[in-house]
């Protein structure tokens, strides 16, 4: 590989020439983006950055220069006063350091990015899931809550500005908790449609608020027909030789040597948990002690040098990367290692020239998996200096196929340099922002005046709105959902009536599959008694949960003449659980007692949901001893340890919506309904009676609870026997469909037959994927896709029963041919 970056060439001339893309834009777009494609059959082409400092090296003054103009730009823009009142806010992982960088050119303000590594004992300001099937769930951890409470300008920086969905639905997520009157989006590139910009004036008016866009270049991706199939054939013919060449040495391996920086005490290796203008100071001062260290221990000869990040930590290693540039006659580059799987193509007109590839050495919160170093393999480098942060310093990272031994396959010498991962002090005060605790709470509405239930089965800590119009048109929530315009429970979708032949066919489900649920609410319930408490409280995350909670509230009378309580509660995506409803809890029994029910998980989004709310809710209230794992009846995606089956089997009762639950809508969290003092709300369908089927359902498997009996004995005596932790299986197979479906955002797929089945009655459905040879178990689902006209796509290799796919309304900025927007 040259060492030149685009080697006078277009390094997006070679996916543009073959697959007819066009970039369109401002004169310097070209100078900043090159394209590659993914290694995913479902996606054409991916932007690749030349100045992010991320897939490309690049001089470490080019990187940090370009996100500090921007930094100045934005200062201009907001005045002297507004600009000393700003908080900056990065993106992980790909943005941490250019949001660093225009932090720096703000000057006073302080700066916090995502991050995927959670922290035990830190309250959650916030977070989110990007859109990009290889992120994972993004956490907002500032050490000071208060960080992010200030009403000056939020300044939101990310690498590329595109459909600007993952922005605006921070912006709203934040503004409920941290209100302001101004906002400011900064982007390398702004990649967005008119559609998307109109959009975002829009947004803006919704929330009362200014909300500005820096870019340093804009433009469009123009896609022809078929571009989707003419990136498949490429991928396929020239990804076995990008592979066979990852492994291939090129110098003879020496030992990485250590290189102690002497990292001053006490400083934060960068924006995870708040990075102010005082640590920049700290850091401004020791970067030249520790560039000498470097320049000392690099080979007298060396022409070429890397500093090589680390994922997020991109600031520290840029920094000392930029100081290193003026202190050593070498030529010094910047880049850092990514999650991003991208084709390698070794031709001046391609971006991704070089790969290597290693496992994951910082034990990632979803797992192990491959990580990328991309453009260094061939690129005459002499010595490389790879920065990590303590947590990443593993046995994982020295192994003979870990990045260190990648590295020195390839280039001659390769120093390691630690840097100290930076542990927050837990115990801020909260931010006097937060609402106070409410001096009284209504009691739990119970049957028959809200739900068709008995009132000892359930007593539900929520509020009736069944006199507010709530419902809109699926296909109208769905394009409000996607485009950032609305969160999914701001509203309730029209319910669904199930036809005769539906209802015939729930009923047939109901007959077959009672005995098993039967046995797993046995086992299930069993566990909890044995492991848990020997008199929970079950605590159900309405609704799709209340059925089973209802039900191991049966078993535990039919069993051991136990009346436990029972209470329903709301969780939203996003938005946590009702705190107001823990705090009743917490007034009313003791939170050790608590037990959490759900029917089933899905990718476990509701279970990591939930353990970061209960985790807040303990630092912010004062009260601990709630534990935030879910026994579920069926844990297809193993994201818990107290589950009745790990089979992804038909539950009848994600068959049918409020018609199997008491009449219950769907929980709500809206603003103008829900206040401070509030319980979350929800509806009771009464004119719905006539199709009510929840007590039914109930009844006919508690009918086969003697049945089972003795099966349910021997069933725990062997779980319990076995490693019953979770292993998130399902979060990565579903991370993997979207990829390769190119769908880009883990909210829009739905795996296993619940969470298909809601697909199909709730939202906008594209298409199921079904697991071949699966029988009966997916009767409805066909019935149901057959009458919404959605086709079944059978798939050998599938951990789940079946997958239901959202329809993804909207791009990422591209254009076809004729100018319209496509999917990409």
């Amino acid at each position: 590989m040259n060492n030149a970056v685009n080697d006078g060439v277009w390094s997006g001339a070679w996916v543009a020439e073959r697959l007819g893309v066009e970039l369109v834009g401002d004169d310097g777009l070209q100078d900043l983006l090159g394209l590659a494609l993914r290694r995913n059959p479902k996606r054409a082409h991916l932007l690749v950055s030349n100045v992010l400092g991320k897939h490309v090296p690049q001089s470490p003054s080019v990187v940090h220069s370009h996100g500090f103009r921007l930094g100045r730009r934005v200062a201009g823009l907001l005045g002297e006063a507004e600009a000393a009142r700003a908080v900056v806010l990065g993106y992980a992982e790909t943005a941490t350091g250019l949001g660093h960088a225009v932090a720096d050119g703000l000057a006073t303000a302080p700066y916090l990015h995502s991050t995927r590594r959670p922290v035990a004992g830190l309250a959650r300001a916030g977070g989110f899931e990007e859109s990009h099937s290889h992120a994972t769930s993004h956490l907002l951890l500032p050490q000071d809550p208060a960080l992010l409470a200030g009403g000056g300008p939020l300044v939101l920086v990310d690498d590329e500005f595109s459909t600007g969905n993952t922005v605006l639905n921070t912006i709203r997520d934040l503004h409920v908790r941290y209100p302001r009157g101004r906002y400011v989006v900064v982007a390398l590139v702004d990649m967005r449609s008119a559609e998307d910009a109109e959009r975002m004036k829009r947004f803006a008016g919704e929330i009362g608020a200014r909300v500005d866009l820096v870019a340093a270049a804009s433009g469009v991706v123009r896609l022809p027909k078929g571009v989707l199939e003419a990136g498949q054939r490429l991928v396929a013919h020239h990804e076995p030789a990008g592979r066979a060449a990852d492994a291939v040495a090129r110098v003879v391996p020496r030992a990485p040597r250590r290189l102690d920086l002497r990292w001053p005490a006490g400083l934060p290796d960068g924006g995870r948990h708040g990075f102010t203008p005082a640590h920049r100071d700290r850091l401004e001062a020791a970067l030249p002690e520790m560039a000498a260290r470097i320049r000392e221990a690099l080979p007298a000869d060396a022409r070429r040098v890397l500093v090589l990040g680390f994922e997020e930590l991109m600031y520290a290693p840029l920094r000392l990367a930029g100081e290193l540039e003026r202190a050593v006659a070498a030529e010094v580059r910047f880049s850092t290692t990514t999650r991003s799987p991208v084709l390698a193509l070794d031709d001046p007109g391609y971006a991704i020239r070089t790969r290597l590839v290693f496992p994951a050495h910082d034990d990632p919160a979803d797992g192990p998996g491959e990580r990328y170093a991309y453009n260094v393999a061939g690129a005459d480098f002499d010595a490389v200096v790879a920065v990590v942060d303590s947590v990443a310093d593993t046995p994982a990272l020295h192994a003979p196929d870990g990045l260190l031994a990648r590295l020195a396959a390839h280039v001659p010498h390769v120093l390691l340099a630690v840097v100290p991962s930076y542990v927050p002090k837990t115990g801020v005060p909260a931010t006097p922002h937060a609402p106070e605790r409410p001096a009284m709470l209504p009691e739990p509405l119970r049957g028959p005046a809200f739900s068709s239930y008995a009132p000892e089965e359930v007593g539900w800590l929520l509020q009736d709105l069944s006199d507010v119009t709530l419902e809109a048109p699926t296909e109208e929530r769905e394009e409000a959902i996607q485009s950032g315009g609305a969160h999914y429970a701001e509203s309730l979708p029209v319910e669904y009536q199930p036809s005769e032949q539906y209802q015939e066919l729930f009923h047939a489900a109901l007959d077959t599959s009672a005995v098993r649920i039967a046995q797993a609410v046995g086992v299930v319930t069993e566990t909890v008694l044995a492991e848990r408490s020997p008199r929970p409280v079950l605590v159900s995350l309405a609704r799709a949960g209340t059925p089973v909670g209802v039900l191991m509230r049966r078993w535990a009378q039919f069993r051991h003449g136990l009346d436990l309580p029972h209470y329903a509660v709301s969780i939203v995506r996003g938005r946590g659980i009702d705190a107001n409803a823990l705090r009743w809890l917490a007034a009313h029994h003791d939170p050790r007692d608590v037990v959490f029910v759900d029917g089933w998980t899905g990718k476990g989004a509701i279970t990591r949901e939930l353990a970061q709310a209960v985790e807040e809710f303990e630092k912010t209230e004062g009260t601990g001893g709630f534990d935030p794992e879910i026994a579920v009846l069926a844990d297809p995606g193993s994201c818990v340890r107290t589950y009745g089956t790990r089979e992804d089997f038909l539950i009848p009762s994600a068959c049918l919506n409020s018609t199997v639950s008491g009449l219950i809508s769907r929980t709500v969290l809206r603003a103008d309904l829900v206040g401070p003092d509030d319980f979350h709300g929800a509806k009771f369908y009464r004119e719905l009676a006539g199709s009510d089927v929840s007590v039914a359902f109930l009844d006919a498997v508690s009918a086969r609870f003697p049945e089972v009996a003795d099966r349910v004995g021997t069933a725990v005596k062997e779980l319990m026997a076995e490693d019953r932790a979770p292993t998130w299986a399902g979060w990565r197979a579903v991370e993997r469909i979207s990829e390769e479906y190119g769908i880009h955002d883990v909210n829009l797929v739905k795996p296993g037959v619940g969470e298909t089945t809601r697909v199909l009655l709730r939202r906008v459905p594209w298409k199921i994927l079904a697991r071949a040879g699966a029988g009966a178990d997916l009767d409805h689902v066909r019935l149901l896709a057959e009458q919404r006209g959605v086709p079944v796509e059978e798939v050998g290799e599938l951990p789940y029963t079946c997958v239901g796919l959202i329809h993804p309304q909207y791009t990422r900025g591209a254009t076809g041919a004729d100018g319209r927007a496509v999917n990409v």
